[in-house]
């Protein structure tokens, strides 16, 4: 990678804590690479206390913008000058660009994008799909504004009851008064409802942490008889590659069991494009990067 540095190269940033396990740094660099791009990614471990400071470096030292990430993804949209409309519904942002490295920051967040697409590239439609969705932190929320916006008919949101179920009900109103898509909350210990949402839905989507360190042996279905032929099943945690709800799904014959390595690339993908105006080269990223098992 020295070796395609120059006086030129222009910089793009990660900043988030803890990062340095991130795959964005690989994924972006030998993105630029294959299309010899003169850019460079790196990761800063950034905390809500340096993010102000690090938003100015941004405009101080002309870089190309920065992907963000927990903590930092809604405290920094009030020092951007400029959000995207559906990273003003979600309320956070993933990606900043420095539009035409003159200072003028804009914020965008591709998580959603990323997670439609990972569906789309699976042969999954969610238009006119009723979904369920377990999850209203950052990436439930990003997915369900999305999905709305795609064309979902229906998201049933499901969260424990709570600080972050006041964020799934004020998710639900936002999508109910922007878009035609019927959003609804509900308290997760309602396990009557939550069962009977996936009865009828063709879709569910795990956005919470279960199935990730240290929640390792956690589900959120363990009933056989909550997993059908015909309901894709989609977690969006992709370390491990196979949670123990994607194992379960598949013992149950689920028709799809689909992990996050999808949304993960494509939310990178739709960040390159804004960084670059170039489209990632996915099928390469793809086969680099995401097919070892």
């Amino acid at each position: 990678m020295t070796e395609r540095l120059t006086g030129h190269t222009l910089l793009i940033g990660l900043m988030a804590y803890p990062i340095r396990h991130s795959m964005s740094p690989t994924m972006h660099n030998e993105a630029f690479a294959k299309l010899g791009l003169d850019y460079a990614y790196l990761a800063f471990e950034v905390e809500n206390e340096q993010l102000k400071d690090a938003v100015q470096a941004i405009r101080a030292l002309g870089l190309r913008g920065s992907n963000v990430s927990m903590p930092n993804k809604q405290e920094i949209i009030q020092y951007l000058d400029e959000v995207s409309p559906e990273a003003q519904l979600i309320g956070a942002v993933n990606t900043v660009t420095n539009k035409d490295a003159k200072g003028h920051l804009v914020g965008y967040n591709t998580d959603g994008i990323g997670a439609m697409e990972a569906l789309k590239d699976e042969g999954v439609e969610v238009k006119d799909a009723i979904i369920t969705l377990t999850g209203a932190g950052g990436a439930g929320t990003a997915v369900a504004v999305q999905a709305a916006f795609d064309g979902a008919k229906e998201i049933r949101i499901f969260n424990i009851n709570d600080g972050v179920f006041e964020n799934a009900k004020e998710t639900a109103k936002k999508i109910n008064e922007h878009t035609a898509c019927v959003a609804t909350a509900t308290d997760l210990s309602d396990q009557e409802a939550f069962k009977k949402s996936i009865a009828e839905s063709s879709i569910y989507i795990d956005a919470t942490g279960a199935g990730m360190k240290p929640l390792e042996d956690v589900s959120l279905i363990e009933d056989p008889s909550m997993i059908r032929s015909d309901l894709v099943v989609f977690d969006v945690v992709y370390s491990p590659r196979e949670t123990k709800l994607l194992k379960f799904a598949k013992e149950q014959g689920a028709k799809k069991a689909i992990n996050g390595l999808g949304m993960m690339l494509y939310q990178g993908a739709a960040a390159f494009k804004l960084f670059t105006d170039e489209d990632m080269p996915v099928s390469y990223i793809k086969e680099l990067l995401f097919n070892e098992e």
